[in-house]
């Protein structure tokens, strides 16, 4: 059988695997559940795993009756900046504070994209940061260290 949507059909195979992992984590690691007005830590995980799976389906249904495009080559590019940027934040956060880190975060991940311009990469980091330190410091108040640690004392 030829499929017509090949990139549809392996999105929504993609949200039936992502869904099912969730549900079945729930119920494998026995979180309890509680009911819909007093929500136990499994209830909301094992909802959205069930919601994703029947939308995997969904979309798996819908990819055999309509014509589309074909995967095109997966992009190991993007994959590899992206993942690389936020294993280097996760090791250099608390040495080299927030807002360094997540610049570092912003510039690396840039570069698994098809244009990088320095300045505009450099202005949405500072950005990023500004942003992130206001709401995850000082409104959240997070202990996140903003600073390098030979700044800050």
């Amino acid at each position: 059988m030829k499929l017509k949507n090949p990139k549809d059909f392996w999105s929504g195979v993609m949200f039936m695997a992502i869904g099912l992992a969730f549900a079945i984590v729930v119920k494998v690691f026995e979180y309890p559940m509680g009911t819909s007005s007093r929500m136990g830590p499994g209830y909301f995980p094992f909802v959205l795993g069930i919601v994703m799976t029947l939308l995997g389906v969904a979309i798996i249904i819908e990819s055999m009756a309509t014509q589309g495009e074909p995967v095109s080559k997966f992009a190991w590019r993007p994959l590899a900046f992206i993942l690389g940027a936020v294993v280097i934040f996760g090791l250099i956060v608390k040495v080299a504070g927030m807002a360094a880190s997540i610049i570092v975060l912003v510039l690396v991940s840039a570069f698994g994209g098809h244009e990088f311009k320095l300045k505009e990469v450099l202005i949405a980091g500072v950005i990023l940061a500004v942003f992130s330190v206001l709401v995850f410091v000082y409104g959240l108040k997070l202990p996140f260290p903003i600073w390098p640690s030979f700044i800050s004392g």
